[in-house]
């Protein structure tokens, strides 16, 4: 687990007002930029009453980045309808199989995917490139083509969502090449898919430099805090929104709950 773990508290009651004020900053602009990039047809508006109450099982599927993002994206489906898991690993998550290090990680993602398929039956399976998705281009899209593979044999759709920016600190350094290469990897698969695969790019959202106020890291440049991760739920519920036909719940209705206080964030310092 890649991770800052010095001991640090923070009250929800004082964390509230400031997540909820996060997220206001969400803006239209990026919200038009993704548009036309999640592949879905139709919206919230146009979804019926029945589908509305059934409702979408999402598993949220990647590393650590993406587990400090659960919390809140789960309160936002919750009060939009929707069901969600969070299947993030922290210190793995990835579905690339390569020879380096981060290679053998593929293989407990894989097991443990099997069993979230059989117990959970999602309908829409959501992985956040990871910043584990270490090997050659080729790797990485043979990793996401067999992903894309799996969530089509359970009868599920597939969300490639692109990660925000991440301090590239001396354990991520050699592999920055590919890192850099993820996206586009997935993409390719995205597009080459028919529309089976949906190829989710963040970037309006988080920036490209991690350093910047738009990315929202914590203080270890790598996770978000609640802010950020609240300003995440509000945009990938929307996209949800757009690509599945349900009408995201307003941010007042989820940003202020008891996740805010969750131990996600205690080791990341956040304030």
């Amino acid at each position: 687990m890649h991770t800052d773990t010095s001991p640090h508290r923070t009250s929800p009651r004082h964390r509230r007002p400031a997540v909820l004020a996060a997220v206001a900053l969400v803006t239209l602009s990026a919200g038009a930029a993704l548009a036309g990039c999640n592949g879905g047809s139709g919206d919230g508006a146009s979804s019926s009453a029945q589908q509305q109450k059934a409702g979408k099982k999402v598993l949220w599927v990647g590393d650590s980045i993406a587990g400090a993002e659960a919390p809140p994206l789960e309160a936002a489906l919750k009060a939009s309808g929707q069901r969600f898991k969070d299947a993030s690993s922290d210190g793995g998550g990835t579905v690339v199989a390569s020879d380096t290090v981060a290679g053998s990680m593929a293989q407990k993602t894989w097991k443990d995917l099997e069993k979230d398929l059989a117990s959970f039956r999602p309908d829409v399976i959501a992985y956040q490139l990871t910043s584990y998705d270490w090997g050659t281009p080729a790797q990485q899209r043979a990793g996401y083509e067999k992903l894309a593979k799996t969530a089509r044999d359970a009868g599920a759709e597939l969300d490639l969502v692109s990660a925000p920016p991440f301090k590239i600190d001396d354990f991520y350094k050699k592999y920055e090449g590919a890192i850099k290469s993820a996206p586009k990897a997935a993409k390719e698969v995205a597009d080459k898919s028919g529309g089976k695969v949906h190829f989710l790019d963040a970037t309006p959202l988080w920036g490209t430099d991690s350093a910047g106020k738009q990315a929202q890291r914590s203080p270890d440049g790598i996770h978000s805090c609640q802010q950020g991760s609240a300003a995440f739920a509000k945009w990938f519920t929307e996209q949800l929104g757009k690509q599945d036909g349900f009408t995201p719940a307003a941010p007042e209705k989820w940003a202020k709950g008891s996740w805010t206080g969750s131990k996600r964030y205690v080791p990341l310092k956040c304030t």
